[in-house]
């Protein structure tokens, strides 16, 4: 709850930045909704669209390429810049979408402006110093970076060791004592290490999405961990808690042109929590995880729709929220979780409003009893009345990525979720609810959920 509280002022922050809509005073019209479309598996599989999206998205637009409704494109992807998956999008769909409705896993990593300033190891793939830079974060330390300044800390592949630590004992094994005691040689290595350039100790680390070098990224990331922030020491497991550590994505698995799903940045966060706890016998603790499903994200994509609300010039708040994804840990589960946290909101103003004391109301309370806390991290006091909450955020299951029909069987008993509830393939620290996973609407492709969406909202769609 004090991180919560402690990014309110952030978040303000950010509202001023992009612009004045989430404070607008609106007057009552038609209804208003807006779009939350994944990517991977729902518009793209791997670098090839998904037809039904080139279709969808022609209808999504007038015959001047301008949007009819707002849409935000909303993705666990975070290895680029999101003028770079704008383009890309643009590209993919035969329609203009612009970096300012691109919202990737890292983009919530603006508001937490407390870490701004610190030194920060950054870990993925892509342009992660640049990204690093671009989000606010002033002093970035990539893992290359530190392999450079500690050269012997990498030493899984052979072909990637120092070549300099041999030298002109090799051939002297006679320095060694008989009784096996090597103490001889234990010093001329110690002397042939090659020297470490040293950083000045890093003080958090920040995890984009999933490495290329696995082991060296986990390797270096738990040296990291277990000196507190200073590679070059010697590990110190008693040392607890550790340094923070924000995660971007937590997708266990995503879809590509493989007929089944590869490893996503998810995997590679069990893989290091299974290695901390190994080794030290805590747990890993998160500052933050950012990215679907956390709320967080959907607050700042929420943010981004009334942006362009306000561009479109719509004179009603936007009312309802329509999420379309692939995944039922990621995207259903992240929809229905911000739409209890938009239910509590909502029922949270309305008693502040009814106490004539003027006395103050805990707006997270209610989704904290049965939300475990890091998936409400982040998530500001967004709404200056109950007029401005959304009424719902329904969440739309497509079965063209991650979910598919003929590997999920429907359930018979509504009242059943579409996951196998004995396998839980959301993150460690997210709780397991069969409800949260169970999407408001399952259709068979994206041009099918955004016509149901435009049904139920009585919208045409030609």
């Amino acid at each position: 709850m004090q991180r919560i509280r402690a990014l309110s002022s952030s978040w303000q922050l950010l509202k001023s930045t992009y612009g004045t809509a989430a404070n607008k005073h609106y007057s009552h019209g038609s209804s208003s909704f807006g779009l939350l479309f994944d990517i991977d598996g729902v518009l793209v599989r791997g670098r090839t669209p998904i037809p039904a999206a080139k279709q969808c998205f022609k209808n999504l637009v007038d015959r001047n390429g301008k949007y009819k409704v707002p849409v935000v494109f909303v993705t666990n992807a975070g290895n680029c810049m999101r003028e770079a998956k704008a383009e890309h999008l643009s590209q993919l769909l035969e329609v203009e979408v612009s970096p300012e409705q691109v919202m990737l896993s890292h983009s919530p990593l603006r508001m937490f402006t407390q870490l701004h300033k610190m030194r920060v190891l950054v870990s993925g793939q892509g342009p992660v110093e640049e990204l690093a830079h671009n989000l606010g974060f002033e002093d970035v330390v990539t893992i290359d970076m530190l392999r450079e300044a500690y050269p012997v800390l990498d030493m899984v592949d052979h072909n990637r060791r120092p070549k300099d630590s041999v030298g002109v004992f090799k051939s002297h094994k006679s320095l060694t004592l008989r009784n096996g005691f090597n103490i001889l040689m234990f010093v001329y290595n110690a002397l042939q290490t090659p020297t470490s350039k040293g950083l000045p100790p890093i003080n958090a680390v920040i995890l984009f999405g999933e490495p290329i070098r696995w082991e060296t990224n986990l390797q270096l990331i738990t040296d990291v961990l277990l000196t507190n922030g200073n590679p070059g020491n010697c590990w110190n497991p008693v040392q607890y808690p550790h340094i923070p550590v924000l995660a971007c994505n937590m997708d266990l698995l995503w879809v590509a042109e493989a007929l089944n799903p590869r490893f996503g940045h998810g995997m590679f966060l069990v893989c290091l929590e299974s290695l901390y706890k190994k080794v030290t016998g805590h747990e890993l603790k998160y500052e933050a995880l950012i990215g679907k499903p956390s709320v967080v994200t959907y607050n700042y994509a929420e943010l981004l729709i009334r942006q362009q609300a306000e561009e479109l010039g719509w004179t009603t708040p936007v009312k309802r929220l329509y999420a379309i994804g692939d995944n039922p840990m990621a995207d259903i589960y992240g929809a229905n979780l911000y739409n209890q946290y938009l239910q509590a909101s909502r029922r949270s103003r309305a008693q502040m409003k009814a106490k004539s004391s003027g006395g103050s109301s805990d707006p997270f309370t209610e989704t904290q009893r049965k939300s475990s806390s890091v998936e409400l991290v982040g998530a500001p006091g967004l709404y200056g009345s109950e007029e401005d909450i959304p009424d719902k955020c329904e969440s739309i299951l497509v079965c063209t990525g991650v979910y598919s029909r003929e590997q999920q069987k429907l359930p018979a008993d509504p009242a059943q979720t579409v996951t196998e509830q004995r396998i839980f393939h959301g993150h460690r620290d997210f709780r397991f609810d069969p409800n949260l996973l169970q999407p408001s609407f399952v259709v068979e492709d994206v041009k099918e959920a955004v016509e149901l969406v435009f049904q139920q909202e009585g919208w045409p769609l030609e």
